[in-house]
């Protein structure tokens, strides 16, 4: 067999290309494949809550320098604030510059409000909470709760507490960190052995859609498309390359280092996928522990560049299209709301359209209506979302790294040029 094919890189390229044509020739036979995504998305998502504890208890413990890991936390959420707000202005402007929606004159009064099913009632309940509300959901009802429901969030939350109180207690916190840690070793093994069914999941997940929707139905809105496409490609180019260059490394590097994770994200339209592995792969790039620990799961959340992109070129769009006019105060508005519900999307199903609406309904001069439009094209947008999440999620790590001085550059670079394999216990040097 050819090396490329027992690369799981290789696997997974050529589980894309046959999902595509079970899609195209068998499409009943590959509707009957999505199962195969299901489980493996679920199998991966199993393990995250309790990946994410150990990693942070682990590294914040191991650290000892609670003031590190406050100010560590304190430049993530700058930093996730100032590259949002970017990621939300360039899909304005270029939903202004490119007009994707301009000429197609849609009567709302034509548009079938039962498609959005229960996404306005969902969104109505994202709005109205405000913010306070959000960060009490950021607290679960019980430390097994935040586990039993998978939110990160809650789980990062807890695991925060957890590792703090570890590091203050001193050699018995010791004992009970390097159980942590052997309980981390454990789990990674698992996610190694589950990441071997990967083109398994994306074999389904993609014949599942090119059989359900077929690849035709890209026309129907393609310049929404193709619009989102050319943003997101922008912004990664553009912004996360300079951010990478400023921090000492190449881009382009990097993803090609990553690739195996992006292709599964590709497939599967899930970042969730490929949260461990992304985890593992960063610190093995010599990034400390306690820093990827922090900086991964609060950028689920908090972090979601190519979903602010997509939020307010979706907003102009459906202005465009319905013939609303928008003045500049409605893209304020748009803007500032955005920057708020664009926070609350991971862990909501139908994220996408959920915090769209609510966006929407904060600016009640665009008709909420409209989202049925982008509805049909959402899986396609999908696919750009979860590949700029991650994307930007790890340059992000990379660059708060470098800026608190987490990294072991030299490691980093071997690594990156493929001169050393990428081992995450390799990492313990950054830690010294």
């Amino acid at each position: 067999m050819p090396r490329f094919l027992r690369s799981l890189f290789g696997q997974v390229l050529l589980a894309l290309v046959a999902g595509v044509l079970i899609g195209l020739f068998a499409p009943e036979f590959a509707v009957k494949l999505k199962p195969l995504g299901d489980g493996f998305i679920k199998l991966i998502k199993m393990l995250i809550p309790l990946i994410v504890f150990c990693v942070v208890v682990h590294g914040i413990a191991g650290t000892g320098d609670l003031k590190r890991v406050g100010r560590v936390g304190v430049k993530a959420l700058i930093y996730f604030e100032v590259v949002t707000t970017v990621a939300l202005a360039l899909g304005l402007a270029l939903g202004f510059a490119l007009q994707p929606g301009a000429g197609m004159n849609v009567d709302t009064a034509r548009l079938d409000a039962n498609a959005l099913g229960g996404y306005a009632a969902s969104a109505d309940k994202l709005a109205g909470g405000g913010f306070a509300d959000f960060l009490l959901k950021l607290i679960p009802t019980s430390a097994v709760n935040a586990f039993a429901t998978g939110d990160v969030l809650q789980v990062l939350l807890f695991a925060l507490l957890f590792g703090v109180a570890l590091a203050l207690l001193g050699e018995r916190g010791r004992r009970i960190g390097g159980m942590v840690e052997d309980l981390s070793h454990v789990l990674f093994k698992i996610m190694g052995l589950l990441i071997r069914l990967a083109p398994l999941g994306v074999l389904g997940a993609i014949a599942y859609t090119v059989g359900q929707y077929g690849i035709g139905s890209l026309r129907q809105l393609g310049m929404l498309v193709v619009t989102f496409y050319l943003a997101v490609a922008v912004f990664v180019a553009v912004v996360l390359g300079g951010i990478m260059r400023f921090s000492g490394f190449s881009l382009w590097k990097l993803l090609r280092y990553l690739r195996e994770e992006l292709a599964v994200v590709f497939a599967t339209t899930s970042s969730d996928s490929v949260l461990p592995q992304i985890m593992a792969k960063l610190r093995g790039l010599g990034i400390r522990e306690s820093t990827v620990g922090l900086v991964i799961p609060t950028g689920y959340s908090f972090n979601l560049d190519a979903f602010s992109i997509y939020i307010t070129l979706a907003a102009v769009f459906i202005a465009q299209a319905t013939n609303t006019p928008i003045g500049m105060a409605d893209l304020l508005t748009i803007l500032a709301i955005s920057l708020v519900t664009s926070k609350g999307a991971h862990g909501v199903p139908g994220s996408a359209i959920v915090v769209l609406a609510a966006t929407l309904h904060a600016v009640p001069a665009i008709p909420a209506i409209g989202l049925v439009l982008v509805l049909s094209v959402d899986w396609f947008m999908g696919i750009a979302r979860a590949l700029g999440n991650v994307i930007g999620n790890c340059v992000a790590t990379v660059a708060i790294a470098a800026w608190e001085g987490d990294i072991d550059r030299e490691r980093a670079h071997a690594v990156l040029d493929g001169r050393a394999p990428a081992t995450p216990a390799a990492s313990s040097a950054a830690e010294s």
